[in-house]
């Protein structure tokens, strides 16, 4: 039921399991639900409010790991935290297809991440732009002037530059500042850098600065990731004339989504299947990271189109590849927080951001793989559906030893398998 009035005075200030009943009476919520919010697992509730705001409970995900991973001739164990099902098998099952050649290949940018400054009201946009040139090495050395522990590992502002944008609100001087981040995802600094500099960017333009923050698309933080599948590896059967079948289908149905956006969308939605879930697992800001992806397919081509790129090499093998934002960390933020994303990234043993990096973009190439190879040949819903149909089973209300069962004869029907399918199976199972 909807709540009569959301307008609640002070509630930051009540404790988080009087938010939790508070929300309940109005909600009319069942004790089940009440309970279900308040079992907060490996993330404490002292450490959930300390988080966020208005914190009344916290909410759970499977954790699953991906098999098969080589990366620069390392293994690693993937942790994906998501509800969808098939993902963490298609992941685990392309990525061990790619072992004849060593599996995946990294080449990732250092962290550098960018903040920008919109200047406004300048009288020469030119020469706003020559005066901050000019003195760059000054503002460098003022956001430089920050105690910060990732300075004095080495990062910091590296350079300056400027671009002019004409607008609906007038002719725009834009400031980006190139900050490296070292092993943290780096808004929080950034941010920091572009606010403390800015009374100084309005004397040398004469200019008036709004807007001080960190973008997304970092297009100087990409990670790039690429693999040579052989058309045996490919083929289920092991041959190659059905595995150079298979390379067509797939090279077909990514010509389509670099040609179409609507189907971009949903090629680069299974791309982020797994990169969002990585980076969920590992604390990081998942959905910055989807941000600059998505919008870096579009900056990177005429419009927007695939985040990955197939090809047939000479030889017959499928060469994939890569290239995407990756703005993570291993320092700071909620990596360094929950403890399930403290465990994740131990599970991967990664040493640095741009390792991280790799590892996530590696992922997300290797679910993309999964979904083209799945549609080129026996369609998407056949695999998805036979591990979904437990799923299925629970939601029409199957408990205990049915779920198996109904799950089972669910697979073997001819047709669509619907929930009302589901529904009329258990029904049959009951009356048994």
């Amino acid at each position: 039921m909807a709540v009569e009035n959301s307008r609640l005075s002070g509630f930051f200030r009540h404790s988080v399991p009087e938010r939790r009943q508070i929300v309940a009476e109005l909600a009319n919520l069942t004790p089940q639900q009440i309970e279900a919010l308040s079992a907060c697992g490996e993330l404490k509730e002292d450490a959930a409010d300390r988080m966020i705001e208005n914190v009344i409970g916290t909410m759970s995900l499977p954790v699953g790991v991906a098999t098969n991973f080589v990366i620069d001739d390392k293994h690693y164990l993937v942790p994906f935290c998501l509800e969808e099902s098939s993902v963490v098998a298609a992941a685990s099952n392309m990525a061990k297809r790619c072992l004849k050649n060593g599996g995946f290949r990294s080449n990732n940018d250092q962290p550098l991440m960018i903040a920008q400054l919109q200047i406004m009201d300048t009288r020469d946009p030119s020469k706003a732009s020559e005066a901050l040139h000019g003195a760059s090495q000054e503002l460098m050395d003022l956001c430089n002037s920050l105690p910060s522990t990732m300075i004095r590992l080495g990062g910091g502002c590296k350079r300056i530059e400027t671009r002019t944008l004409e607008s609906l609100s007038g002719t725009m001087v834009i400031l980006h500042i190139v900050v490296d981040c070292r092993d943290a995802m780096g808004a929080n600094a950034v941010n920091t850098m572009a606010e403390l500099i800015a009374p100084r960017v309005e004397q040398l333009t004469g200019g008036r600065v709004h807007l001080k923050i960190l973008s997304n698309l970092a297009v100087h933080r990409l990670a790039r990731i690429e693999a040579t599948f052989t058309p045996e590896e490919l083929a289920d059967d092991g041959t190659r004339e059905n595995g150079l079948a298979v390379i067509q289908g797939i090279l077909e149905a990514h010509h389509f989504a670099v040609a179409d956006p609507f189907r971009a969308a949903t090629h680069n939605k299974g791309v982020m299947n797994a990169i969002s879930s990585v980076g969920l697992a590992c604390g990081q800001d998942w959905r910055a990271i989807e941000a600059g992806c998505h919008a870096y397919a579009a900056y990177s081509n005429d419009t927007y189109g695939s985040m990955t790129k197939w090809e047939r090499l000479e030889d017959g093998n499928l060469l994939g590849s890569i290239e995407t934002p990756m703005a993570v960390g291993t320092v700071g933020g909620a990596s360094k927080v929950h403890p399930a994303a403290q465990a994740n990234l131990a599970i991967l043993g990664v040493e640095s951001a741009q390792e991280l990096a790799g590892v996530i973009a590696a992922a997300g190439l290797s679910q993309n793989l999964g979904a083209l190879r799945a549609l080129a040949t026996k369609g998407i819903q056949a695999g998805h559906m036979k591990l979904h149909s437990r799923n299925m089973a629970v939601s029409a209300g199957a408990v205990g030893e049915e779920i198996e069962i109904v799950a089972k004869r669910l697979q073997s029907v001819d047709g669509p398998k619907t929930q009302t399918v589901v529904e009329q199976l258990l029904k049959a199972l009951r009356s048994e």
